[in-house]
């Protein structure tokens, strides 16, 4: 365990502590500025996407009321065996009190998407607008090629439309028609997840991506997908 004057410490120097669910590692110290891909510095203050929508997810608010899970399923006609989000369950037995924390994933919308460069076809593409990364369900083919190529398992092959599909933040079903939110972000009792446009200073999500009191992170980072869905853990009190 590390102390809080330690973390205090870390935080001065600009350092995050970091923690990665995926590969094995329980603990690491790093550069904010270079693990969070919102504050490398070509993109501080010049992003690529107008607006470039983005998601913090603040997993230790996470009860597992599964409620963002149907919304979701509800508004973009999900059937039963597939999913666009999900929540994942992490035991750790020798923890003090509560032993479970669950972790929200969906599609990361990454900067530097896998799936698009896998796709034979071009069917999965990334918003030059937006930067949502997109399924053309028209030009899918249904090889599975970017569900093998996505390191966040967050695709799968819709039967019935014999194309893959995955979470678009909602964006035919709800933002692009006038919505300000995603379907999982609006019906969340506790406030896990923040939607909003990360190249706007005003916005929450820019702010808690860019303060340095609490840890920021992005899952698999050593994948270098330069992901949109951030996670956080105990904002109250700092944005």
């Amino acid at each position: 365990m590390i102390s809080e004057l330690e973390r205090r410490e870390f935080l001065k120097l600009g350092l995050a502590i970091t923690g990665v669910f995926a590969g094995g590692t329980l603990l690491s110290v790093v550069s904010q500025f270079d693990r969070v891909f919102a504050s490398i510095d070509e993109y501080k203050h010049n992003y690529p996407y107008k607006p470039h929508y983005c998601m913090v997810i603040q997993q230790d608010r996470c009860i597992d009321c599964e409620r963002c899970k149907k919304a979701c399923a509800e508004t973009n006609h999900v059937p039963e065996y597939g999913y666009r989000t999900t929540i994942l369950e992490r035991y750790v037995p020798d923890a003090v009190g509560q032993k479970r924390e669950f972790i929200p994933v969906l599609c990361m919308q990454c900067n530097n998407p896998p799936c698009v460069r896998a796709c034979p076809v071009k069917a999965t593409y990334k918003d030059k607008n937006n930067g949502i990364v997109m399924m053309n369900y028209d030009k899918c083919i249904g090889c599975k090629t970017c569900i093998s190529a996505c390191p966040y398992n967050a695709r799968y092959f819709d039967e019935e439309r014999h194309a893959v599909d995955k979470c678009n933040f909602c964006f035919d079903t709800r933002i692009s028609k006038g919505e300000k939110l995603t379907a999982c972000a609006a019906i969340c009792p506790a406030g896990v997840r923040i939607f909003g446009d990360l190249s706007n200073p005003d916005d929450r999500v820019f702010k808690i991506v860019h303060q340095l009191q609490v840890p920021v992170w992005v899952l698999r980072p050593e994948v270098g997908t330069k992901p949109n869905v951030f996670y956080t853990k105990g904002l109250k009190g700092v944005v």
